[in-house]
């Protein structure tokens, strides 16, 4: 992500506020600390006790028998692609979702199946697409070997899934199984109020990255059934995804796990200020529809690359995600000052 990303050096405007995205955060000082001193073994044996915890208390708080720590979400995507789908079969999305947008087609490359994306324009899927999906193999069409959702989903304005959502989704998916790209699960785990297990309940699969809102430096966590979780171990070693001493990035995702989920508020609270100034200036931007209930504010303009450098001159760094939608994103390292001047910037942009 953040491939329509500014760059450069900024000028005497102050720190730069950076909303490219929330994959930019710096590690806090306590995940610092237990990096430090955090104990070690080789994980590949099964041997690295910080990486066994953190895989532990992340399958507890999914309501999974297991987990997998891995470097990165785009890696836990495409391992439950792997483990799930057949190759040959379809894998039911939508059609902005990370796993069929922003994976560079890794799905077809390296696990041979076939997206079948459908609309997700209100970042939901509509279970009667994947009823339609399911029937249509009966009439010589391809076979659906999984659902994936993504919650929360980028694209809308980090619009999370709710129980009901899941659950009439998960009625429709009957025997695929369903994996939950929830790389900002916890955004909606504290938007809404219901703990992840909840929102994820009914699906095979869910992962969660720890170096995006919640700061951490490295990785992201599969969580399933202990049989999916072991074939996806074995394909992650396929993948190059094996380690070493990974108990020194894990412990910093521990620390995310344990002390960075209930601050998520404060970005929530900041992307709903931008958001409204964004509404305000551009009321025809398409932001109002679902509006941001979280902490991403996407939002339609003209002329993205005249925003980027208007923004950019003010000391405001910013992405985009498709032609002609621009991305602005909060989290921890975005204080309220850098909302206000963002706020200043975003009145006086073309």
């Amino acid at each position: 992500m953040g491939a329509g990303a500014t760059k450069g050096t900024i000028g005497a405007v102050g720190a730069t506020v950076d909303l490219r995205s929330d994959t930019v955060t710096q590690p806090t000082a306590e995940m610092r600390r237990a990096m430090a001193d955090a104990a070690v073994g080789d994980d590949q044996y099964g041997e690295d006790p910080t990486v066994n915890e953190l895989e532990a208390v992340f399958a507890e708080r999914m309501g999974m028998a297991a987990a997998l720590y891995v470097p990165s979400g785009v890696m836990a995507n495409q391992l439950a692609i792997r483990v799930l789908a057949p190759a040959g079969s379809l894998v039911v999305a939508g059609r902005r979702q990370h796993v069929v947008a922003y994976e560079d087609a890794a799905a077809a490359g390296s696990a041979g199946v076939q997206l079948f994306p459908v609309d997700d324009e209100d970042g939901l899927l509509d279970p009667a697409d994947v009823r339609w999906a399911r029937d249509a193999a009966h009439h010589h069409m391809p076979v659906p070997g999984l659902v994936a959702i993504e919650n929360t989903h980028m694209p809308s304005g980090g619009r999370w899934w709710g129980p009901d959502s899941m659950r009439e989704l998960c009625a429709a998916a009957g025997d695929v199984p369903v994996h939950v790209d929830g790389a900002r699960i916890f955004n909606a785990e504290v938007a809404s109020g219901i703990p992840a297990a909840r929102l994820v309940e009914g699906a095979t699969t869910v992962m969660a990255c720890l170096s995006k809102g919640l700061c951490a430096p490295v990785g992201s966590v599969l969580a399933g059934p202990s049989d999916v979780i072991e074939e996806a171990r074995a394909h992650r070693h396929r993948m190059g995804g094996a380690m070493r001493q990974a108990g020194i990035i894990a412990a910093a995702g521990l620390v995310a796990l344990r002390t960075m989920v209930g601050r998520l508020a404060e970005d929530h609270e900041r992307a709903s200020r931008v958001a409204g100034a964004v509404v305000e200036r551009w009321p025809g931007s398409g932001l109002g529809q679902v509006g941001s209930p979280t902490n991403m504010v996407i939002f339609r303009h003209d002329d993205p690359t005249a925003l980027q450098a208007h923004l950019e001159s003010h000391g405001i760094l910013s992405a985009t995600i498709a032609p002609g939608v621009v991305r602005l994103v909060t989290h921890r390292d975005v204080d309220d000052d850098g909302v206000d001047r963002t706020l200043v910037a975003i009145e006086g942009a073309p």
